[in-house]
């Protein structure tokens, strides 16, 4: 889709720096990471599981588990339930927010037009009219 010449795209993944990090069993610390867009299934899909029908709050942990696609040198099939279980409180926090800023709020990309050059790009993070 163009626009004034800008070509918008819809960002999907989101890199992140934990407060406090993941320590692994070997003592590796882990905080740098990316989180991608939650899918329906990814809110739905854990509903299914036992743990979260015993504890509700277990479906964040879930949820977070699918949707953090790196993990300092852990990747999407090695962060698990378990991994986000042994994270500190302040990160769990910390990605919590995260998730509900980048799902819910979401981020809104606008194409604008460089006025001197006439190129196209986009600016990212720019509310809505009517939104602060």
């Amino acid at each position: 889709m163009r626009s004034n010449g800008a070509v918008s795209r819809l960002q999907t993944e989101f890199p992140f720096v934990l407060p406090k990090g993941y320590v692994d069993r070997d003592g590796s610390l882990h905080r740098e990471g990316t989180m991608r867009l939650a899918t329906a299934n990814d809110e739905i899909a854990p509903l299914r599981d036992p743990r979260v029908r015993q504890n509700e709050a277990y479906m964040t942990i879930i949820v977070l588990s699918r949707v953090i696609t790196r993990l300092g040198s852990l990747d999407d099939s090695d962060v698990n339930p378990g991994v986000i279980e042994n994270i500190f409180s302040a990160d769990l926090d910390y990605l919590q927010s995260l998730y509900r800023q980048i799902n819910e709020a979401g981020t809104t990309t606008v194409p604008a037009v460089c006025p001197d050059c006439g190129r196209g790009f986009d600016v990212q993070g720019v509310a809505p009219t009517g939104e602060s």
